[in-house]
């Protein structure tokens, strides 16, 4: 019953920053916040936003089997988040886009423009999905089983929930409950990580000198070019992830696009980008601690959940259980509502071409909330791997034909075959399916992240063979 009264009461924090942030609200306010989003604000709720609550149950349970290798990957980031500031937030501001996605429109035509925002409603939403999954099961578990609720009626009712403070304000109500959210994610994460230097009777100092003794520590694998785990190939999969996993994402740049000028926008992304590595460094000295108080004999993703739970020889701590919770629902709502925006001005906007049309977007909000409770009800028939793995596998797939598109259209002036560009998209993932499948049996390798460059790679080539002249890209870009 409290776990219930804690989350109740932070619903009612969200619908009151709603009511504050949805007054004289219209499509402008629901797509861009008006152009008036503070550029900090924006950035310290778009670490809340990227970090779901995926991040918050499984990275501190990676340390049991990649020790802190996923930092290779989050320096990967800084770059993509480097190359998203200075090559990227230009093009979107200088074009004024309320989608991304109009610039295939404007450089490469009609069908890449819609390939490239069915790509992302098929991403966002199978992203979204897996990562609001998370929050759905820990309620389930410690909420709704006790009292014989069943999880179809827990996930129709936490996206009801999302869709009533969501609904009027969009984008512009999300830069500030995305600040809260945040700012209750990591409030939650520094007490769980107070709560284990407890059981383990460290100081402050004594645990850092724990975690950097630990055999879980090691950060950088050079001596291994065949293991998934090698740095350049985390390295640079993480700044290719970072580039389309934000930077050719709807929903992350359309936060972005509400900073008032191009330059605070890119002060918001260098800033975000470089926070994301101690926040992560964070998660995995939690997981190094809950290696010491729990031993190393479970799953990645049991780690935090049996701490939380208690063991015969832990204590359980209702506190605990609550900072849990707490950290959990804002993490997961924090990227799921977001989600649900982007969705729904992507399809009002790219799909239908009727950014005005207020009707519309209020129905496809409803639409898209219960395509959303279909997709989260599949996954959890059918997940049997890490819940962060899965992110980036599914991420590897349907978001490669995006990178090969906005590739060929930023560094060639060629024009591809339009009504062919599908085909090649569609293509490309089937193809490394394919190649990742006979790599497995023929010499035991396989794809990790970088499966992702592959795919692009493979939709950049298609892209090029079909490409039979210069394109004229005087129409790329409007005159300043």
């Amino acid at each position: 019953m409290t776990i219930l009264l804690i989350v109740l009461a932070y619903f009612i924090v969200l619908f009151g920053i709603s009511h504050l942030t949805s007054r004289k609200a219209n499509n402008d306010t629901f797509y861009r916040a008006n152009r008036r989003a503070p550029w900090y604000m924006v950035a310290f709720g778009m670490i809340g936003a990227s970090i779901s609550g995926v991040t918050f149950v499984s990275v501190p349970g990676m340390v049991l089997s990649s020790q802190m290798t996923y930092l290779q990957m989050c320096l990967g980031f800084i770059v993509g988040y480097i190359v998203i500031a200075f090559v990227l937030l230009p093009l979107y501001y200088r074009l004024q886009v309320t989608s991304i996605y109009t610039y295939l429109g404007q450089r490469l035509g009609n069908r890449s423009y819609q390939t490239g925002a069915w790509f992302f409603l098929l991403s966002k939403m199978v992203g979204a999905s897996v990562r609001f999954y998370v929050v759905c099961i820990i309620l389930q578990q410690f909420v709704f089983d006790p009292a014989g609720i069943p999880f179809v009626f827990n996930v129709m009712g936490m996206v009801l929930l999302i869709w009533l403070y969501t609904r009027r304000g969009g984008i512009g109500t999300l830069v500030f409950t995305d600040t809260f959210q945040t700012l209750c994610l990591f409030t939650a994460l520094v007490m769980i990580i107070l709560e284990a230097m407890g059981h383990l009777h460290f100081s402050v100092g004594e645990a850092i000198d724990a975690i950097a003794d630990s055999s879980m520590s090691r950060i950088f694998v050079f001596d291994d070019w065949v293991s998934p785990h090698n740095f350049w190939k985390q390295f640079l999969s993480g700044a290719f992830i970072a580039i389309v996993m934000t930077g050719l994402d709807q929903d992350m740049m359309q936060k972005n696009l509400t900073c008032k000028t191009l330059k605070d926008a890119q002060k918001d992304m260098c800033t975000y980008g470089v926070a994301f590595v101690p926040a992560n460094l964070l998660f995995l000295a939690l997981g190094i601690l809950l290696t010491m108080v729990l031993g190393t004999s479970m799953k990645g993703d049991e780690l935090l959940p049996t701490f939380v739970q208690g063991t015969p020889t832990i204590h359980y701590s209702l506190f605990t259980l609550h900072l849990f919770v707490l950290g959990i629902v804002a993490a997961s709502f924090s990227s799921a509502d977001s989600a649900l925006t982007s969705l729904t001005t992507s399809y009002c906007v790219d799909i239908r071409r009727q950014p005005d049309n207020e009707l519309l977007r209020k129905r496809m909000h409803i639409v898209m909330c219960f395509i959303f409770v279909i997709f989260i009800l599949i996954f959890r028939a059918v997940n049997s791997t890490s819940l962060i793995d899965a992110v980036y596998i599914l991420a590897s797939y349907t978001y490669g034909p995006l990178l090969g598109l906005f590739t060929f259209g930023l560094f060639t002036r060629k024009q591809p075959c339009d009504r062919l560009v599908p085909y090649i998209c569609i293509a490309s993932p089937l193809i490394c399916y394919t190649v990742d499948s006979i790599a497995q049996q023929l010499w035991d390798y396989h794809f990790g992240y970088e499966l992702l460059m592959l795919n692009g790679l493979l939709t950049f080539l298609g892209l090029y063979a079909t490409a039979w002249r210069p394109c004229d890209c005087s129409r790329e870009l409007p005159p300043q």
